[in-house]
């Protein structure tokens, strides 16, 4: 796509609050006139591929000013993912650990928690697996009391889940190793559903963390809501951001 277009059509988009997908269709239709659905498909995907705009909801875009999330990977984070891409080949997971939270919450925890998701039916190998050779004291799927009496009095636990089917996480290479992180759509999900295991980012944490992942980052809300609602919490969180965020959602909450 030629450059000079891209930079018209951020011009003529630039100061709306957002455009549908028929706007961006005569804007190229100006252009090229025979285009047609199949080719103008094809546009979308460069123009999100390029970062020049961003998915509200389906069929619904801004101008994009906001960068992708892609938070740093520490050290003990890459010597995990290592060991368990070794050992679990072609298996799917996702990694992360709560510290990168600190970026968006009103207080610095000082509480560490590592999350690993993988397929359910490689869970308890998992944890048999990194049993014997971490540092850390790892926990299986636990319940209520174990997060009460352990996981919230434990130093840098690790917590192993199950993956829930087609959640929103993105494939990384850190120091050559290859792994797969949440995205920060699963995570502000998560965070709300689970709030047992997050316990100490509820509240006006919650809120901060929201409030401040949606100003930096690009969301696509689309993919947020349909992960919340194969979680079952579709309906709480849209209540959840009107109720404190409106200003920051009124256009994306029907």
């Amino acid at each position: 796509m030629p450059k000079i277009i891209e930079n018209r059509l951020i011009e003529a988009f630039k100061d709306r609050e957002f455009f549908t997908r028929e706007d961006l269709f005569e804007f190229y239709r100006y252009f090229e006139p025979d285009l047609n659905e199949g080719t103008f498909g094809w546009r979308i995907y460069d123009l999100k591929d390029k970062n020049i705009i961003r998915t509200l909801k389906r069929g619904l875009y801004v101008i994009s000013y906001k960068c992708k999330y892609k938070p740093e990977i520490s050290p003990e984070l890459i010597k995990l993912a290592k060991r368990i891409t070794d050992k679990f080949q072609d298996v799917k997971y996702c990694i992360w650990e709560t510290e990168w939270l600190n970026e968006f919450s009103q207080h610095q925890a000082s509480k560490r928690i590592i999350l690993i998701e993988i397929e359910k039916d490689f869970m308890e190998s998992l944890f048999y697996e990194l049993k014997d050779a971490s540092r850390n004291e790892l926990y299986l799927n636990p319940d209520d009391k174990a997060i009460d009496f352990y996981i919230a009095e434990g130093n840098y636990p690790v917590v192993i889940n199950k993956l829930i089917t087609r959640s929103p996480i993105v494939n990384r290479t850190e120091k050559r190793v290859r792994f797969y992180t949440p995205q920060l759509e699963k995570i502000l999900v998560d965070l709300f559903a689970e709030e047992k295991l997050f316990y100490y980012l509820q509240g006006s944490e919650l809120i901060s963390i929201y409030e401040n992942a949606i100003s930096n980052y690009a969301i696509n809300f689309t993919k947020l809501f349909s992960y919340a609602n194969r979680r079952d919490r579709e309906h709480d969180i849209k209540q959840f951001m009107t109720n404190h965020m409106f200003h920051l959602v009124k256009n994306i909450i029907e």
